[in-house]
């Protein structure tokens, strides 16, 4: 296939991101993907809710305390796996299926060693970094155990996650939202069979999940062992590429350091509401993971602009990329303020899922409160980095997240925060982080874009004069060749694209 020829689709489930309407594909890239966040979020949202119905407040706090700790931990590697899906896109709609299958494995052992990594060090670590949140001492226990057990399911969701952004990169959607369907009523049903009949508390609802992350890791593996596609995997193949491991880490490790530095601030964010104590700490917990949904609804949009944009790069085609961008646009304010709105309207509602305790729920609305409403906000402002990284340009939007969105935070809860404790100033921070990053990134985006543009219009161009020159070189005379001085006039005409030279 050739640079600019029409994508052949190699199976149903693969979306061709370089011709045709965008808006219909983004809608059916975007949708399997943001019900798949919701159903990875319901792992621990089943975890949440049977421990906080059937082992208490103090087990609610325990498993909720340490979801900012574990998104530290896990969240860089998961930014890297955004390098492997940029990378496998942009050779996927190039046609170089050699490039792609050594990404895909380079990518699979990656994964593979990453988990094992964050296994050991979860495991080793987890109670120290949980007192320096200043967990308090009636949850700690409880946490470290869940915590530990957590984190032995690691190999597991890494390899989920890089082989779900395989799929990604090729516009499949839908087969990593069927496995996480099952692999959800799997854990669901695992989590009331450790607690209720096991008594196992919030040790239960770790070993429920584990075995989860390990049938959705089977599952995606499998789904690629037995692809007909450039991105097929083969396990005796698996190796590190450095050419590949490079281009990964070029776009995936800005992506995961920032991911991982603005959930520092939500460590700190989660020390401050630690601070109010255990009721605090379940309302945040009950809150923040109604959040997590939004977040998830939105970043599919974010994931859709960089696949798009990644796919478009690869065959050099600007004015469609600026299409997409404008597109996720309409498309993640439409979602974002419908579920924001929904969110924080029907909030008690919610919340009751969570808890029966009245004081709880209240902390939670006011969290509730000013993160909803507000959360189109996040969602414009993470678009411009998707968008950046599908072009290959990770490092200048990760600094200006970092800037913008820890930056501000930490000058607000060490500066204004301890001047007016209350939940409602604490979270103020969240929409006035967001707003001051959308501009700097939008500002970012306009510089690097009018760079990019030139640049692959030049190369364009200049494809199109190779291909002209070639056409009339294929049309010259042989006897042209022959004679005096026919040779460097056929070089003339090489160069100059001037037929006229061989008269």
């Amino acid at each position: 296939m050739n640079m600019g020829d029409e994508i052949v689709k190699k199976n149903k489930y693969e979306i061709d991101m370089c011709n045709g309407s965008i808006m219909d594909k983004l809608i059916s890239f975007s949708l399997p993907l943001m019900l798949s966040g919701i159903l990875q979020l319901m792992f621990n949202a089943v975890d949440i809710v049977v421990v906080g119905r059937f082992s208490g407040s103090e087990a609610l706090a325990a498993v909720g305390s340490t979801t900012a700790l574990i998104n530290v931990f896990t969240n860089l590697f998961i930014g890297i796996s955004l390098g492997a899906n940029v990378l496998a896109a942009r050779f996927y709609a190039a046609g170089k299926d050699e490039e792609m299958s050594e990404t895909v494995h380079t990518s699979i052992l990656l994964a593979l060693i990453s988990g094992i990594i964050m296994a050991v060090l979860g495991v080793i670590f987890a109670r120290i970094c949980l007192e320096l949140m200043d967990t308090p001492d009636d949850v700690i226990d409880l946490s470290t155990l869940y915590m530990r057990i957590y984190f032995l399911g690691m190999p597991f969701f890494m390899l989920y996650n890089y082989g779900a952004a395989i799929l990604r990169a090729v516009g499949d959607t839908k087969r990593p939202l069927v496995f996480l369907i099952i692999s959800g009523c799997a854990n669901a049903l695992l989590n009331l069979f450790f607690v209720i009949v096991c008594h196992l508390s919030v040790a239960g609802v770790g070993i429920g999940t584990v075995i989860s992350q390990l049938i959705s890791c089977i599952l995606v593996l499998r789904c690629l062992y037995q692809t007909e596609g450039s991105y097929q995997l083969r396990f005796s193949k698996l190796s590190i590429k450095g050419e590949y491991l490079k281009q990964i880490f070029q776009v995936g490790l800005p992506a995961g350091i920032q991911s991982t530095v603005i959930n520092f601030s939500n460590v700190l964010l989660q020390s401050s509401v630690n601070s109010f104590g255990s009721i605090a700490m379940a309302g945040y917990t009950a809150a923040n993971n109604i959040f997590g949904f939004l977040y998830v609804s939105v970043n599919s949009v974010t994931q859709a602009c960089m696949s798009f944009t990644s796919q478009n790069y690869g065959v050099r085609k600007p004015k469609r990329m600026d299409r997409v961008l404008v597109d996720c646009m309409i498309l993640s304010f439409a979602v974002s303020f419908a579920m924001g709105c929904g969110a924080y309207f029907f909030g008690p509602q919610l919340l009751k899922i969570y808890t029966e305790d009245p004081k709880v729920i209240q902390c939670g609305m006011e969290i509730l409160a000013y993160t909803t409403v507000t959360y189109f906000l996040c969602g414009q402002m993470d678009l411009f980095p998707g968008a950046l990284r599908g072009m290959g340009r990770s490092g200048v939007p990760m600094i200006l997240s970092i800037i913008g969105t820890v930056g501000l935070r930490i000058v607000w809860i060490f500066g204004i925060f301890p001047a007016h404790r209350s939940l409602k100033v604490l979270f103020i921070s969240y929409p006035a982080s967001w707003i001051l990053t959308i501009i700097m990134q939008v500002t970012c985006f306009w510089f690097v874009r009018r760079k990019v543009h030139r640049q692959l219009l030049g190369e364009t161009a200049e494809q199109k004069r190779i291909h002209r020159i070639s056409e009339k070189a294929d049309r010259i005379p042989l006897f042209c060749v022959y004679g005096e001085n026919k040779t460097g006039q056929l070089m003339s005409i090489l160069q100059t694209g001037d037929i006229g030279a061989g008269k």
